[in-house]
């Protein structure tokens, strides 16, 4: 999938860019019940929120072969290569829950300044891919983003490890204001199977989801295989070390697995 000229100028001024259904129902229903599999696993990488509920699964796509098939998919893969000007590795892969009534928040950060201070990544030649693979609405946690807010580049962070389970480096109230008084705020919500793609310096967060509805979303992040990690100060699973340059699979992977899921319920029927 390849970015228009149009697209591009406007990832240039917003930082995102938003495809509404860009997975099928199909696709994005075995996502769902692989996620499901994966949070019901007794594994260190599902981190869990304090009532006991997953918050995030990281490198999903080493133990689970639909989301192997994720990282790979070419609706994903091809606009970072366009973006990033070249081949891509992945540095990191997450399944976030943020369950019904018990999803906590993720404080304002950028995903950048935590790889620069924590992973010693060079420049910010990283992104992240959202992949909805439930329906986001404004009650259940959507992201937020402050449009244009990746151009003032690092912000300035205080590195929070109370607030949630899962440290992060967040911003305070203060630039949060400053950054939205220009560039506003926005939360792009969608049906299961949309994408957002966005820029490791955009300045996000998502609220508490206390409605009755599961919003989870799978986010890989994805560098510049010359920008890769120099340090290796966190586990292999969350920020990884292999960098060998990703290759996309055929466009239908997903939907073969889907096919097959089919074909296997109806044959435990008959």
């Amino acid at each position: 999938m390849k970015l228009t000229k149009e697209q591009l100028k406007e990832f240039d001024e917003s930082g995102y860019l938003f495809f509404p259904g860009l997975f099928s129902e199909a696709e994005a229903a075995v996502l769902k019940t692989e996620a499901q599999n994966v949070y019901a696993s007794d594994r260190k990488e599902v981190w869990r929120e304090s009532s006991g509920v997953a918050r995030t699964a990281f490198a999903a796509h080493t133990y689970n072969e639909a989301f192997k098939r994720l990282g790979a998919h070419p609706r994903l893969i091809e606009p970072v290569e366009q973006l990033l000007d070249g081949p891509l590795y992945m540095h990191q892969f997450k399944v976030n829950a943020k369950a019904a009534f018990d999803g906590e928040v993720w404080q304002w950060h950028q995903d950048y300044g935590t790889w620069k201070r924590d992973d010693e990544m060079p420049e910010p030649r990283a992104m992240n891919i959202a992949v909805f693979i439930d329906d986001v609405t404004a009650a259940n946690g959507p992201l937020l983003f402050i449009p244009g807010s990746h151009k003032q580049g690092v912000v300035a962070a205080g590195h929070d490890l109370e607030t949630t389970s899962y440290p992060l480096w967040t911003l305070d109230r203060e630039t949060v204001s400053k950054l939205a008084e220009k560039g506003g705020c926005v939360a792009p919500t969608g049906p299961s199977g949309s994408v957002l793609l966005f820029s490791s310096l955009l300045v996000h967060a998502s609220p508490a989801n206390i409605s009755p509805f599961d919003r989870t979303i799978v986010y890989l992040s994805l560098c510049h295989v010359d920008n890769h990690i120099r340090a290796f100060n966190r586990e292999e699973w969350i920020a990884h070390r292999d960098f060998t340059p990703i290759k996309s699979l055929p466009d239908d992977c997903l939907e073969k697995m889907s096919k097959s899921n089919e074909h296997v319920a109806a044959a435990s029927v008959s």
